[in-house]
Formats: C-alpha cells, sequence, structure tokens
C-alpha cells in the first residue's frame, strides 16, 4: 500500500500567512500541518508516500527531504496548475503501481481512520471493489458532495444538491482509497463546469464501468484546517494530547502547571508561571517573569522578553516578543519583533463574536476571543495596540504608539498623526518664595 497526499495548493484563506508558504506547513501543536498526515500513514505501515507539490514546493521540500528523517520515503510530483484534485491525483501516477490512499494535506486524519480504510479494502468480499471513500455524516449536505449507498455499496454520488433534494446525510470526506484502474477513469475525466478535473466525476467514471465503491462511514476525529482560527482550534487539540518532554533548561523559582515541552537550548528564566499544556521548541529564551497560559506554541528560536503574557497563541521561528507585551488567541509568523509593550487584543468591546476579513469578506470566526495574524517579518513599535481580528501583512512596520482597527497589507509603513503641544512652564525666581 502507499500513498499520495495532495499539497499543491496555496491555502489563499489563510493569508497572509501563506504568502511565503503553502497552507500545508503552517505550524500547528509545534509540527506542519502536513507532517501529522505522514505520521499517521506512517504509524498505519504505509512509508511510501508521494508528495503531489506546486505552490511554493521548494519550503516543503527542503523541510522533508526524501523522508528518511520522519522514517518514510518521499516523492514528489509536481502538479502544473490548479486544476483539480483529479488531475493532482494523476500527476503522480508514475510513482503508483499498486493500491493508495489519498489524503490531502490540510485535512489532518487520526492512525485509526488510515487503518480502518485499509482494512475495509482488504476484507471487501468483490475484486470488483476499485475504491472506497470515507464518509461521514453531516447536518447540511448541501455543502458537500453526497452519497447514496445500498448497504456500504456507493450507487450514486451527487455534488452539493440543492436543499432539500439529497440523496442521504452521507458525505464524502475527501480521504480515499483507490486501485490503480482510477487512473484509467481520470484519464477520461473531462472538464467540470467549475473548470476543473473532479475526483468524483472520474468516481461516476468507474460506476458506470460496472466497478463497485465502497463507503466507510467514520466516526474517528479529523479536522480541516482552512482558516487561521482553525489553526488555533488544531494546535489547541494537539497540545491536549501532549506530555511533559523537557530538554532544555528551567531555572529556578519557575512554577508549572500542567504538560510542557521544552526542546534542546531553550531556556525558562527565574520568575516565569507557565499553565500546561505549552509547547516550546528548541533554542527558545523565555522570561524572567513571564507568564504563558494554555495552549500557547512558542516554535524554535523565539525570544519571550520580561513581564509578557501568551494565551493560546502560535509563535512561529525567529520571533520576538519584547517586554510588557501581551499577545491573545494570536498567530504570528516568523521573524517579527514584537515592541515593548505591545498589546494585541482578544476581546471586542461588545462582546459580540470577532469577524476576521478572508477573501475580501467579512466572515463571522464564531469565537469570542480572537486576537491578530501577522504575518512574517512584521514589526511593531512600542506600546502598539492590535484590535481583534486585525491581519497585518508581510514586513510592514507599525510605529509606536498605534493602534490598529483595520487590516494592513503587506510591506506597508504605518503612524499616527499627533500634535505635540510643548508649553513652558514658569517656575518662582528662589528670592521670590
Amino acid at each position: 500500500m502507499k500513498a499520495i497526499i495532495l499539497t499543491a495548493g496555496e491555502g489563499t484563506r489563510m493569508r497572509p500567512l501563506t504568502t511565503t508558504r503553502p497552507k500545508t506547513m503552517l505550524i500547528t501543536g509545534g509540527k506542519p500541518l502536513i507532517q501529522y498526515n505522514i505520521e499517521s500513514l506512517r504509524d498505519a505501515g504505509i512509508k511510501d508516500i508521494t508528495l503531489v507539490v506546486g505552490y511554493k514546493k521548494e519550503v516543503i521540500e527542503e523541510y522533508f527531504g526524501d523522508g528518511s528523517k520522519f522514517g518514510v520515503n518521499i516523492n514528489y510530483a509536481v502538479q502544473e496548475g490548479q486544476l483539480g484534485t483529479a488531475h493532482a491525483i494523476g500527476s503522480a501516477e508514475k510513482y503508483i503501481d499498486e493500491s493508495f490512499i489519498v489524503l490531502n494535506g490540510d485535512i489532518i486524519v487520526s492512525y485509526d481512520l488510515i487503518r480502518n480504510l485499509i482494512e475495509k479494502y482488504a476484507t471487501r468480499t468483490s475484486n470488483n471493489v476499485k475504491s472506497v471513500l470515507t464518509l461521514i455524516e453531516v447536518d447540511n449536505p448541501s455543502n458537500y458532495g453526497v452519497v447514496s449507498t445500498i448497504n456500504d455499496k456507493i450507487v450514486e454520488i451527487v455534488e452539493k444538491p440543492a436543499p432539500g433534494e439529497a440523496p442521504s446525510n452521507l458525505a464524502n470526506a475527501g480521504i480515499y482509497l483507490f486501485s490503480t484502474e482510477i487512473f484509467d477513469a481520470i484519464r477520461k475525466t473531462e472538464l467540470s463546469e467549475r473548470g476543473e478535473y473532479e475526483i468524483t466525476d472520474s468516481l461516476k467514471i468507474e460506476l458506470e464501468n460496472g466497478w463497485e465503491i465502497l463507503g466507510l462511514i467514520s466516526h474517528e476525529p479529523w479536522m480541516d484546517v482552512g482558516r487561521p482560527w482553525e489553526l488555533l482550534k488544531s494546535n489547541q487539540d494537539f497540545l491536549e494530547k501532549m506530555e511533559d518532554d523537557i530538554e532544555g533548561e528551567i531555572e529556578e523559582n519557575v512554577t508549572i502547571h500542567g504538560p510542557l515541552h521544552l526542546g534542546k537550548g531553550s531556556i525558562i528564566r527565574s520568575g516565569c508561571y507557565i499553565r500546561g499544556p505549552v509547547f516550546i521548541g528548541e533554542n527558545c529564551d523565555v522570561g524572567p517573569n513571564t507568564y504563558l497560559r494554555p495552549y500557547a506554541c512558542l516554535c524554535n528560536d523565539v525570544d519571550v522578553g520580561n513581564a509578557v503574557e501568551i494565551k493560546n497563541s502560535i509563535i512561529m521561528d525567529g520571533t520576538n516578543v519584547n517586554h510588557l507585551s501581551y499577545v491573545g488567541d494570536s498567530v504570528i509568523g516568523v521573524n517579527c519583533n514584537l515592541g515593548a509593550g505591545t498589546n494585541l487584543a482578544n476581546l471586542r468591546f461588545d462582546d459580540q463574536h470577532v469577524r476576521v476579513t478572508v477573501k475580501g469578506k467579512r466572515v463571522d470566526s464564531g469565537l469570542r476571543k480572537l486576537g491578530a495574524i501577522f504575518g512574517d517579518g512584521v514589526k511593531t513599535g512600542i506600546n502598539t495596540s492590535v484590535n481583534p481580528g486585525v491581519k497585518i501583512g508581510n514586513g510592514s512596520f507599525i510605529n509606536a504608539g498605534c493602534v490598529l482597527y483595520r487590516d494592513i497589507d503587506s510591506y506597508s509603513l504605518v503612524s499616527t498623526k499627533t500634535n505635540l503641544i510643548v508649553k513652558e512652564i514658569k517656575h518662582k525666581k528662589e528670592d521670590e518664595k
């Protein structure tokens, strides 16, 4: 059994975080998203993996290499142009000579789900079974590709049916097991109305050819990470499962409650208070007198100064959070510098849900608490304040004392206009006293 992971897309809903990396390389729980799927496949016994890459492919290739560091063998297939799932799978055909699993790199699946998929295929009663689809029960089938089944055999696939017209509430989860015959169907697949080669159309061709497709109804947990606040949710889920792992240095008079991961070369200085789960990567310097609250995730080479508070946030490699700053429910890119007294607010004054601009539209995050989203290389001056849900693009500079209430484009210089009023103070002469 082999596997294909689809990771060619950019992830525009994650901007500005994805302007320098594919979405699947965003960090959650201390690892890139795609690494969790690679490890789940490995643990399920699948070690020959092809990554279908495209956008910023060099970031993925540099990190994973040939896969030996992660206990697998990795090949890379380049998808030229974003022409749909069937097109992406077809681009990896030369690496596949047996049955294989297909995963989306941004949908994190468990080891158990993969094992269940393999067992379903292994126990099929007919050699005519060519594919297995993972299905989930949903409340609103109109948002999904929906199937109808007889026993566990799929007999119809309807893409995003109109309300009230869905044949069932069983949705295609986008997690597949295919035999090599799927490539024959892909070659016969025509462009859809969306201008893409859809894998559901390829599956319909299989049905028309009399091949059987099984459905596996799964109740195993899986996560679809598509927007910045979902990155924070997945970070929480992974840190919840984390156990203590201390490889760095902890000075005296540090208080720790709950699980802590502390990487090699990192130091937690005196007076810090930590409420886990908290993840601290390698070569970080934290404190003194810093407060790390649950679900703080500091990646590698992060410096956190004196009297800083960080809560439920992801701080990526090489970022500095200087003294007297507060970071709440935020995602901060690599090589940022938060000047002293920077405050990233996470709660609206009216206590309503935080709204975020995604692909030009205002979206309700569904969260009462959500802070800022910083791209890479952002620098804030002292006493900068950022309102909930604000996004700041890569390489922007925010001058001292600014209060940001709207998104800032990449490579912007932001200042506030102030009138400085200076008056002379008249002192009484000593002889008049």
